[in-house]
Protein backbone atom coordinates (compact mmCIF):
# COMPACT_ATOMS: atom_id res chain seq x y z
CA UNK A 1 0.00 0.00 0.00
CA UNK A 2 1.20 3.41 -1.12
CA UNK A 3 0.60 6.78 0.42
CA UNK A 4 -0.96 9.31 -2.09
CA UNK A 5 0.56 12.61 -2.25
CA UNK A 6 -2.98 14.21 -1.43
CA UNK A 7 -2.53 11.96 1.75
CA UNK A 8 1.21 13.55 2.42
CA UNK A 9 0.15 16.72 2.18
CA UNK A 10 -3.09 16.30 4.49
CA UNK A 11 -0.96 14.97 6.85
CA UNK A 12 1.89 18.04 6.56
CA UNK A 13 -1.18 20.05 7.38
CA UNK A 14 -2.45 18.41 10.74
CA UNK A 15 1.27 18.51 11.57
CA UNK A 16 1.27 22.05 12.03
CA UNK A 17 -1.44 22.32 14.51
CA UNK A 18 -0.49 22.84 18.39
CA UNK A 19 -2.01 20.29 20.48
CA UNK A 20 -1.20 21.89 23.64
CA UNK A 21 -4.40 24.37 22.88
CA UNK A 22 -7.84 24.40 21.23
CA UNK A 23 -7.12 28.03 21.11
CA UNK A 24 -4.75 28.04 18.68
CA UNK A 25 -5.73 27.50 14.94
CA UNK A 26 -4.01 27.89 11.68
CA UNK A 27 -4.69 29.74 8.46
CA UNK A 28 -3.09 28.97 5.37
CA UNK A 29 -2.62 31.88 2.91
CA UNK A 30 -3.09 32.51 -0.57
CA UNK A 31 0.67 32.72 -0.99
CA UNK A 32 0.97 29.12 0.94
CA UNK A 33 2.00 26.01 -1.87
CA UNK A 34 -1.04 25.15 -3.47
CA UNK A 35 -1.22 21.71 -2.08
CA UNK A 36 -1.16 22.90 1.35
CA UNK A 37 -4.32 25.05 0.38
CA UNK A 38 -6.05 22.28 -1.61
CA UNK A 39 -5.13 19.72 1.28
CA UNK A 40 -6.52 22.44 4.13
CA UNK A 41 -9.77 22.57 1.84
CA UNK A 42 -9.79 18.83 1.49
CA UNK A 43 -9.84 18.33 5.73
CA UNK A 44 -12.66 21.25 5.96
CA UNK A 45 -14.61 19.04 3.67
CA UNK A 46 -13.95 15.83 6.08
CA UNK A 47 -15.37 17.24 8.85
CA UNK A 48 -11.69 17.99 10.49
CA UNK A 49 -11.29 21.78 10.33
CA UNK A 50 -13.54 24.46 10.93
CA UNK A 51 -12.53 26.59 7.97
CA UNK A 52 -11.67 26.09 4.44
CA UNK A 53 -8.19 27.48 5.20
CA UNK A 54 -7.37 26.06 8.23
CA UNK A 55 -9.37 27.36 11.27
CA UNK A 56 -9.37 25.64 14.28
CA UNK A 57 -9.33 21.38 14.32
CA UNK A 58 -13.24 19.88 15.27
CA UNK A 59 -13.56 17.07 17.73
CA UNK A 60 -12.52 14.61 15.02
CA UNK A 61 -9.56 16.75 13.11
CA UNK A 62 -8.43 17.00 17.01
CA UNK A 63 -8.52 13.34 17.17
CA UNK A 64 -6.84 12.66 13.34
CA UNK A 65 -4.07 15.08 14.53
CA UNK A 66 -3.37 13.78 17.73
CA UNK A 67 -2.91 10.27 15.54
CA UNK A 68 -1.36 11.46 12.81
CA UNK A 69 1.80 13.59 15.12
CA UNK A 70 2.27 10.55 17.14
CA UNK A 71 2.45 8.06 14.50
CA UNK A 72 5.29 10.76 13.10
CA UNK A 73 7.07 10.69 16.55
CA UNK A 74 7.16 7.03 17.00
CA UNK A 75 8.47 6.29 13.27
CA UNK A 76 10.92 9.29 13.76
CA UNK A 77 12.15 8.03 17.20
CA UNK A 78 15.57 5.92 17.33
CA UNK A 79 15.27 2.44 18.43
Amino acid sequence: MSIKQHIIDEIEVLLRYNLDTTLEGLKVHQDARQALREATKRLFDKGLVTQEDGGYLTDLGHEAAEHTQAAIAILGSKT
